[in-house]
């Protein structure tokens, strides 16, 4: 392998409101850029000899947020260059993205082999709740768009927590999947590991004129479906209101049918983030660190 080239893994956040998910947008299509547009642009400003091309781990939609999202790229330098150390590669890689809502978080330089996206062996998702409002306006500044806002003041959280057990395991998630051009690519069977509801917080909490209380529901797959994570939230959000009844729920899992999810419940982009990647140490080079929380998961 020549001296001059590195394959890195990177980590890296976003605030997804201003753009077009996490993958590149095709260049013919004018509207906003991708996540991935922008990190590609960054790469570029590093000026390597070989053509800038990421792959990206997870897919985030439109609007969704990410605190850890991961992707791989190879760097060929110049002149004989040694590669870049990871430090400098991340405060580099900030430099040039320092206009945006973006940020990378650390690099890893890994094997020639490894991918991003088919080495990673989970993935996790929060959905954020806020209680008893009815309007964004009414969440302190730090939550704008960060949150899906609710009027209730309150919601059954065990009938919430019983029907989502029901999700937990291997399932045919066919009910929780919007349609999309990659359905006949893709099986429906998932195994969801995690499917959790606990109480959430605001770093504006104790210091907002009212009290405002946050839930965050937890999801943990190796992959997902498209829009699955957001329809299992807005679904158990369902039950919490009393819109879905439990065994409804389980019979909406159990029609294996797109459209047997009930309409109008899917929730907003704006309430989810991506929080982990994570990757065994073995498929790592020379990286003590293989998740955003430090920890490797099997």
């Amino acid at each position: 392998m020549m001296r001059n080239w590195a394959r890195y893994l990177i980590f890296f956040q976003y605030i997804g409101t201003k753009y077009s998910g996490a993958v590149k947008v095709p260049p013919h299509q004018l509207c906003k850029k991708g996540v991935q547009d922008h990190l590609e642009d960054a790469i570029r400003g590093l000026k390597p000899i070989n053509q800038v091309s990421l792959s990206i781990s997870s897919r985030t939609d439109t609007g969704v947020h990410a605190l850890c999202n991961s992707a791989h790229f190879d760097l060929q330098r110049r002149n004989d260059k040694p590669p870049f150390t990871e430090d400098v590669l991340v405060k580099a890689l900030n430099f040039y993205l320092s206009s945006e809502q973006i940020r990378v978080n650390r690099a890893h330089r890994v094997p020639d082999h490894f991918h991003a996206r088919y080495r990673a062996q989970s993935r996790t998702y929060v959905y954020r709740i806020a209680l008893g409002t009815g309007h964004h306006s009414l969440l302190p500044l730090t939550e704008s768009n960060l949150c899906w806002t609710l009027r209730n003041t309150e919601l059954d959280v065990g009938a919430m927590r019983e029907a989502a057990a029901l999700l937990v395991g291997v399932h045919d998630f066919s009910s929780f999947r919007a349609v999309n051009s990659d359905m006949p690519f893709k099986s429906p069977v998932k195994t969801l590991d995690v499917a959790s509801i606990q109480r959430g917080g605001s770093f504006a909490q104790s210091h907002f004129h009212r009290e405002i209380p946050f839930w965050e529901l937890t999801f943990t797959s190796r992959s997902f479906l498209y829009k699955q994570v957001r329809r299992m939230a807005g679904a158990l959000v369902g039950v919490g209101q009393g819109r879905l009844s439990v065994p409804q729920l389980k019979e909406v899992l159990e029609a294996r049918d797109s459209l047997a999810y009930p309409q109008a419940l899917t929730a907003p982009a704006h309430g989810l983030f991506l929080t982990r990647v994570d990757y065994k140490e073995t498929d790592l080079q020379h990286s003590p660190q293989t998740s955003c929380s430090g920890n490797s998961e099997d």
